[in-house]
């Protein structure tokens, strides 16, 4: 009987479907792969086959030459590369974190409580995920300067706390958290902040970690006002010391070959770790509302 329900269950699929439906999903994954192949073929290119036309995808003599040439431009720069890997990795980390705790608040009582102006807070949150970096870049250094933080990590830091986007993405998660389970703590006489802790919170690790990930992406890559609210050399991002290598002209194009590629390590690091849990997000947490 068993045996009979699991061939009942069975997709109806002939051989060629499988076949056409591998073909057409690997061409597309391989299409994708496409520019993060290029950067690492790139990076070990010497400088003829750097300037070589037609450009050929693929290196033929690899060498390490253009992170050679990375380390001797930083070799003689006055503020050490490890300052600038500190400074980078503190922010984002710092950044990543305070995000995600203050997010995750947010998102609860708007997911789980009745207040007076519910609806009116979560249209904000909808709204404001329309407006880019650049159109809030004055009035955030306008109360960063009024905080006292400017040319501080505080300026790079506090603002990433306030992104919309990981409010909007708790709330539409937590909203899938069954009520009668919260109900069952409080009447077990666990407080709200035991509540959120302690079930909340590890029921909504798939999307804090997929919140992790485009928190961490957004502050390691090239911030548009890192170079705005920080003036001092010290506290200045490794993205920032690798613009300046890029505008050093065509002469520095084997290290910026080579910042490509140590500038992407690091955020797919993290992506491939954690892909799992973006997939999941993406599918359970509401985001076509």
């Amino acid at each position: 009987m068993r045996l009979r329900l699991l061939k009942s269950k069975r997709l109806n699929r002939s051989i060629p479907v499988d076949v056409l439906l591998f073909l057409v999903i690997g061409s597309a994954a391989s299409f994708m792969a496409l520019p993060l192949v290029f950067i690492i073929s790139n990076a070990f290119k010497p400088m003829d086959e750097i300037f070589v036309f037609p450009p050929r995808f693929f290196v033929r003599n690899p060498t390490l030459d253009n992170f050679y040439d990375l380390l001797h431009i930083f070799s003689d720069s006055w503020v050490p590369f490890s300052r600038y890997v500190f400074n980078t990795f503190f922010i984002a980390v710092a950044g990543t974190a305070g995000h995600v705790v203050l997010a995750s608040a947010a998102a609860y009582p708007l997911a789980k409580h009745r207040f007076m102006g519910k609806q009116a807070l979560f249209a904000m949150v909808v709204l404001s995920l329309m407006f880019s970096p650049h159109v809030t870049a004055i009035p955030t250094y306008m109360a960063m300067s009024w905080l006292g933080l400017v040319n501080t990590y505080g300026s790079l830091i506090i603002p990433a706390f306030g992104y919309s986007l990981g409010l909007y993405l708790m709330k539409q998660f937590m909203e899938q958290i069954p009520d009668a389970l919260l109900e069952a703590a409080r009447i077990d006489g666990a407080s709200e902040y035991r509540t959120f802790w302690t079930i909340v919170m590890p029921m909504v690790k798939p999307a804090w970690l997929t919140l992790i990930i485009f928190s961490f992406q957004q502050l390691w890559t090239v911030n548009v006002n890192a170079h705005k609210f920080i003036y001092s050399e010290q506290l200045k991002t490794m993205d920032y010391a690798f613009s300046q290598i890029l505008a050093g002209g065509i002469a520095r194009t084997g290290p910026v070959a080579a910042v490509s590629l140590l500038m992407m390590i690091v955020p797919i690091t993290v992506f491939i770790i954690t892909q799992s849990n973006v997939i999941q997000t993406m599918s359970t947490s509401g985001m076509k509302d």
